[in-house]
């Protein structure tokens, strides 16, 4: 598998709709962002790897790193969440608004990692 619409293909239609969805939101929230696969999961890719998302029997997991973690843990509250990822239960809403919110937080860390402030 070489791309993400490959990954997404290889779904249920109920899945790939969600998927999709996720892959919209993430690509206007970052509209310079390369996709790729890595790590056998869709990647977005801009200086550095942004955001990865999989799907899985009864979630899809998005992996922002941990430091969108720690800042969004009050609206991650509701979520099954780790050190760098959390999911969104397959029977729920993709949750749009907070996707683009640590997108654009991404987008952040790494220009000022990178000094492009």
């Amino acid at each position: 598998m070489d791309t993400i619409d490959q990954y997404i293909q290889q779904f249920p239609n109920d899945i790939r709709e969600k998927l999709a969805e996720l892959r919209n939101v993430i690509l206007n929230a970052a509209p310079e962002a390369i996709e790729k696969i890595s790590y056998k999961m869709p990647a977005f890719h801009w200086k550095e790897n942004l955001i990865y998302f999989a799907a899985y029997k009864n979630h899809i997991g998005i992996y922002p790193t941990s430091k969108p973690i720690i800042h969004f843990k009050e609206e991650l509250k509701n979520y099954k969440n780790s050190k760098g990822a959390f999911q969104i239960p397959l029977n729920q809403e993709v949750p749009v608004e907070l996707i683009k919110k640590i997108v654009e937080f991404r987008i952040e860390q790494v220009k000022n990692k990178k000094g492009l402030n």
